[in-house]
C-alpha cells in the first residue's frame, strides 16, 4: 500500500499532488486536495479540490470550494464554491452556494434563502 504524503501547517493539512488516497479522510481542520481520494471526506474546516485533484466521495465540511473534479454530494454548514475549472456530479448543499460560469454542474441543489417580495417571498401578498 502506497503511503500518503501530506503536509500539516497548524490545523490544516494538504494532499499533495500524485497522491492518491483510497477510504475515509476526516479532521477538525482545514484540508486541501491536490491529488485523489476515493472513499469519504468529513472534516470540519474548509475544504480546497484544487484544480487537477480529484474527489469519488460523499463530501462534508465547514465550507467546500471545488476547482477539480468531484463526483459524490456536497454537504457544508457554510458557503460552497464551484469555480469555472471545476466538473461536480451530485448534489450541493450548504448555506450559500454559487457558481462561476465555465463549471460543469449535474446534479440538485439545496441552499436555504429568502426569496424577494416580488418573487413571492416575505412580505408579499
Amino acid at each position: 500500500m502506497a503511503r500518503a504524503s501530506s503536509a500539516s501547517q497548524g490545523n490544516s493539512a494538504v494532499l499533495g499532488k500524485g497522491t492518491r488516497l483510497r477510504g475515509r479522510i476526516g479532521g477538525d481542520g482545514d484540508l486541501r486536495v491536490e491529488g485523489s481520494i476515493a472513499g469519504e471526506v468529513a472534516v470540519k474546516g474548509q475544504l480546497v479540490l484544487a484544480e487537477g485533484g480529484e474527489i469519488v466521495a460523499d463530501v462534508q465540511a465547514g465550507s467546500v470550494v471545488v476547482e477539480g473534479a468531484l463526483e459524490g454530494d456536497i454537504t457544508a454548514t457554510d458557503a460552497v464554491a464551484i469555480r469555472a475549472s471545476a466538473r461536480v456530479s451530485g448534489a450541493l448543499k450548504g448555506s450559500s452556494i454559487s457558481i462561476e460560469e465555465g463549471a460543469s454542474v449535474s446534479g440538485r441543489i439545496e441552499a436555504e434563502f429568502d426569496m424577494p417580495p416580488e418573487l413571492g417571498g416575505k412580505g408579499s401578498r
